[in-house]
């Protein structure tokens, strides 16, 4: 009788094992596929501290601001104009009035210091009258105008003299000569400065009311 080779069968491996490979080698597969680029991590962090840096920070390609920002806190505040440095004050309009005529804004420079004097000097107790008012409202808005092209100088002068006339009349009434003087001088006035004798009429005028300025400047007796 022939033998029969009988071979044990293999048993089939669990599902739940193929079942846990796959879900390996998914997870294995996703983390190298989903995960983020490390270029895009260093532009995302970048952005990120643009956006929260503090806007002080941020640098101005304005030369006069980067200067004023370099300034300690105090001087920066007191980083202003020119003008607002001028000294209106009577030695200041004498040192104009002895300067060279024929220099640039020689003649426009001594009208606004004159009539910066003036105007201080209407808030005076012993100067407060109607008539000074209107002559310093003349004057004030005589010299708005100074900013104009090919404006004239004469307005301004011949306000500035009715006002010395009026604070003359009100206390000074040993300026009474100059005062009138100045009135004339005054309407003489071409406004300008292109010849040389315009210069010389701009001259007299600042060095009379320079003078006249003095002593109104001073307490009246």
């Amino acid at each position: 009788m022939a033998d029969i080779n009988i071979q044990r069968r293999k048993s089939a491996p669990s599902p739940w094992i193929l079942v846990l490979l796959a879900a390996v080698v998914l997870a294995v597969a996703a983390y190298f596929f989903l995960r983020p680029d490390p270029a895009d991590e260093s532009t995302s962090t970048t952005s990120t501290e643009m956006e929260t840096a503090p806007t002080d920070s941020l640098v101005t390609s304005n030369p006069a601001d980067q200067a004023r920002a370099a300034l300690p806190p105090a001087a920066a505040d007191s980083v202003a104009p020119a003008q607002a440095d001028d000294d209106y004050s009577p030695a200041t309009l004498a040192a104009q009035a002895a300067g060279n005529p024929a220099a640039p804004d020689y003649a426009l420079n001594g009208l606004q210091k004159l009539s910066g004097i003036l105007v201080a000097l209407t808030d005076r107790d012993d100067l407060r009258d109607p008539t000074i008012t209107e002559q310093r409202d003349n004057l004030t808005s005589a010299t708005n105008r100074l900013g104009e092209p090919n404006a004239s100088l004469r307005p301004g002068y011949v306000a500035a003299a009715a006002l010395i006339r009026a604070m003359q009349q009100k206390a000074y009434p040993e300026l009474e000569g100059t005062a009138n003087e100045l009135i004339s001088l005054a309407g003489q006035l071409s406004g300008r400065s292109a010849t040389a004798a315009d210069q010389q009429q701009n001259k007299q005028f600042l060095t009379q009311a320079a003078a006249a300025v003095r002593v109104l400047s001073e307490p009246a007796h």
